[in-house]
């Protein structure tokens, strides 16, 4: 990993409680609020201050605007949600660039942890837990904030573990 462990201690105690807001609401109404994206920039604005050295600060904002660029065009493209696209977009800063294969990895199996998660609740009868979530009726649509949220907080808590 390339990411610091220091790096993710300070970032994982703030970004954890937002990510578990993108899920829950994502779940709840397969909608990522711009106010949990907001939320995640500000996070990077002040914590990365003290988490990055000074000279890549500035790099893990032009991250921010690349990703958020692509995502755009993604949605624009229906490839993908508006709020995933902008998830992802303020999530690129507390990435290491020097990560982005392991991040894919992590996203790509956690991606299927979640979804077989979801579709087994959504047929089982912890569904009851929260039966009015639009999640179990979105026909095929999958709340990605579930496996988007998920991933960046298993990033950051391996990166506290393992990182450099």
């Amino acid at each position: 990993m390339h990411i610091t462990s220091a790096q993710a201690f300070w970032f994982l105690p703030f970004v954890t409680p937002i990510c578990l807001w993108v899920i829950w609401s994502d779940l709840r109404s397969m909608k990522i609020p711009n106010k949990s994206v907001l939320a995640l920039i500000a996070v990077f604005a002040l914590i990365g201050l003290f988490a990055l050295p000074l000279a890549d600060y500035p790099w893990r904002w032009l991250y921010l605007l690349i990703v958020l660029t692509i995502g755009i065009l993604a949605n624009a493209a229906g490839l993908m949600g508006a709020g995933d696209s902008k998830f992802l977009a303020a999530a690129a800063p507390f990435i290491d660039p020097g990560d982005l294969a392991l991040i894919g990895m992590i996203f790509a199996t956690n991606m299927v942890a979640c979804y077989v998660t979801h579709r087994i609740v959504k047929h089982s009868p912890l569904r009851a837990m929260a039966p009015t979530w639009a999640s179990w009726s979105s026909g095929n649509k999958f709340p990605m904030g579930f496996a988007l949220g998920s991933s960046l907080v298993i990033y950051l808590g391996l990166g506290a573990a393992f990182g450099q």
